[in-house]
């Protein structure tokens, strides 16, 4: 059987997307709009499809950068090219694929999103005292002083804790365990949980910090939880746990300058996982930099 127009070839890909994989409409799109993408920038000649090799496949990634596509959305594209050619490939309508060689330009890197000290004093001025006031308090400056991930913290239970040492041990990723040391602030917010945890724990319940059905805190709660403080705060955008933890690490890391001791409080594997910290300590002191230098003024004011 001859191979349909190479212009229809994306609706038989679609098409085999849909019944054989079954992908979701939201998936289709983005596979028809990457390769309409691709399609307008290699020119909708009597062959694009079959035509197309690497040098011209490398072309149009660089021209769709240089026009302003985002690594991360070329990356997405180049997936999708892949998986297309894979398909025609089957069908028996090209012997090669383009996109196995071609890659694209690396995406950007993410600066994690942090809160200034003062932001993270009102974030824990947490006021009321009703249980679940002292316990979220309680969750937040546990968080902010040892940097926890969501996961160790829920995780933590009674024997974990030792407040005359002023340590916490949490098992974090590869079920790695490390001991943390615990701030004064996040010891004194323990110590007025803990009298009164016993109010919504049930009798059996190892785990420190406990939901108002009395079982374990789950990391969805905890996220929850802190949203809505941030919100009744008025903090600049959203708060989160990993939030706070950005915020630990980067406090730390711009008071101290010491990134393996950031590195080991953190529980990265790799320093170059810490690094991104560097950056943000960095960026900070271009902001100050940007205030308080005359010339960097100057400059501005032009």
């Amino acid at each position: 059987m001859p191979a349909p127009a190479e212009a229809d070839w994306p609706q038989h890909f679609l098409h085999y997307l849909r019944v054989e994989r079954q992908l979701s409409p939201h998936t289709l799109k983005n596979y028809q709009r990457d390769l309409a993408t691709l399609l307008a920038e290699i020119g909708a000649d009597t062959h694009p499809w079959s035509g197309l090799d690497e040098t011209g496949l490398r072309y149009a990634i660089g021209a769709l950068h240089a026009q302003g596509q985002s690594g991360r959305s070329l990356q997405r594209l180049l997936s999708a090219t892949r998986t297309f050619y894979r398909f025609l490939a089957r069908e028996g309508w090209v012997s090669r694929n383009p996109a196995l060689s071609v890659q694209a330009p690396k995406a950007a890197k993410r600066l994690p999103q942090t809160l200034d000290t003062e932001q993270v004093g009102a974030l824990l001025d947490v006021s009321g005292n009703e249980p679940l006031d002292i316990r979220d308090r309680a969750i937040m400056e546990l968080i902010y002083s040892s940097g926890l991930r969501v996961s160790e913290l829920v995780g933590v239970d009674l024997r974990d804790l030792d407040l005359a040492e002023g340590v916490v041990i949490v098992l974090g990723k590869g079920n790695k365990t490390r001991q943390l040391p615990i701030g004064r602030m996040a010891q004194d917010a323990i110590r007025q949980w803990l009298p009164i945890r016993h109010t919504l724990a049930k009798a059996e319940e190892t785990a420190l910090f406990v939901s108002q059905q009395g079982g374990r805190l789950t990391t969805r709660a905890v996220e929850q939880r802190l949203r809505k403080r941030g919100a009744e705060q008025g903090t600049n955008g959203r708060v989160y746990p990993h939030r706070l933890r950005h915020s630990f690490a980067s406090h730390l890391l711009e008071s101290s300058g010491d990134l393996r001791a950031v590195q080991e409080l953190l529980g990265h594997a790799n320093i170059s996982t810490t690094q991104i910290y560097t950056h943000l300590d960095f960026q900070h002191l271009m902001e100050v930099y940007e205030q308080a230098h005359p010339r960097a003024r100057e400059k501005r004011d032009d």
